[in-house]
């Protein structure tokens, strides 16, 4: 049996990356700095050295350019990763993702796949103020004709690429800016996973929390906190945003009957609305207690420490909201 082996969330990234394009001559990478800089998160570094410059491609700064790039790569076959830096930046690529990206296989009455990936980083935690850390991944889990992933641990950092590449419609991947540092085993032989499932990170049968990204790391020490107070926290990491798996997460609430929404999103208009939402319809008669929610400030996310930790949702909340439910 191999050994696992030590290693970090950006390691396991670029190994998907190196694996992807030895894989299939068809993947290329492009973005800004992903080649003689090694990538903003250093990704991608040695990958340039590796593969040459016609597979690894640094772009001008323009992210609807280089979408619209990755775009037209797609519709003649390849099966580009493009990469934006953060988050913030996308939306100056929008109407790429949106009214190109995200319709053209509707608009085109099913002649057009765009088996495009687009990865990026997201999150708050970094003192980076507020043009680099918002968490708007919600806002486009809203949008039909693409899929949204956020892989929170090194085995969904390592394995959800290459399956996303599969995909023959655009797929992003949010990847929280605080977890490239996470460190971890993993195995040898570790490769695609599944993307269309919730995983219940931790079994529980006094309440349910839900998180994904970055939040499921503060979602499992909540439950550690709870356990100790004796509160058998069940933990489920969304995984994939959209489409979400309702069966898992209906499973669950069916199984406590209380759940705590984490959502690093604002609160309004939210993500955890829309999971909140679901539950109310599906199982509604199953809850014990009021659906908890605990998201972001409704304020553009701070620079300085001590107000970002203030604005971000933090177990202490997470708790807070645990122990409302079970009261």
């Amino acid at each position: 049996m191999s050994t696992p082996q030590p290693t970090t969330y950006r390691e396991a990234m670029r190994a998907a990356i190196r694996d992807a394009l030895q894989r299939d001559d068809r993947v290329f990478l492009m973005g800004e700095d992903v080649g003689r800089y090694g990538g903003s998160y250093a990704v991608s570094l040695g990958l340039l050295e590796e593969f040459g410059p016609e597979r690894i491609r640094d772009t001008p700064l323009s992210e609807s350019a280089f979408v619209g790039a990755g775009i037209g790569a797609a519709l003649g076959g390849m099966r580009p990763i493009v990469e934006i830096m953060t988050v913030n930046f996308s939306l100056l690529a929008l109407d790429q993702i949106i009214n190109n990206a995200a319709s053209l296989l509707h608009m085109s009455g099913g002649q057009f796949s765009v088996p495009l990936v687009i990865r990026m980083a997201t999150g708050a935690g970094r003192q980076l103020a507020a043009q680099h850390s918002h968490s708007l991944e919600g806002w486009y889990a809203h949008i039909p004709g693409i899929k949204i992933l956020a892989p929170a641990t090194l085995e969904d950092a390592r394995g959800m690429l290459w399956t996303a590449l599969e995909d023959p419609d655009p797929v992003l991947i949010f990847e929280h800016a605080s977890l490239y540092n996470l460190e971890g085993t993993l195995a040898p032989d570790a490769g695609p996973v599944d993307i269309s499932r919730a995983a219940v990170r931790r079994a529980g049968a006094d309440m349910t929390v839900i998180a994904y990204g970055g939040t499921v790391g503060k979602a499992l020490s909540a439950a550690g906190e709870l356990a100790a107070a004796g509160i058998d926290a069940e933990v489920v990491d969304l995984r994939t945003l959209r489409p979400l798996d309702d069966a898992t997460i209906i499973a669950s609430i069916r199984k406590t009957h209380r759940v705590v929404l984490v959502d690093e999103g604002w609160r309004s208009g939210s993500l955890a609305a829309e999971v909140s939402a679901r539950i109310t319809e599906q199982a509604f008669y199953d809850l014990d207690a009021p659906v908890e929610r605990v998201c972001t400030a409704e304020v553009p996310i701070p620079y300085p420490r001590h107000l970002e930790d203030a604005a971000l949702p933090q177990v202490p909340g997470i708790v807070a909201a645990a122990r409302r439910t079970v009261a």
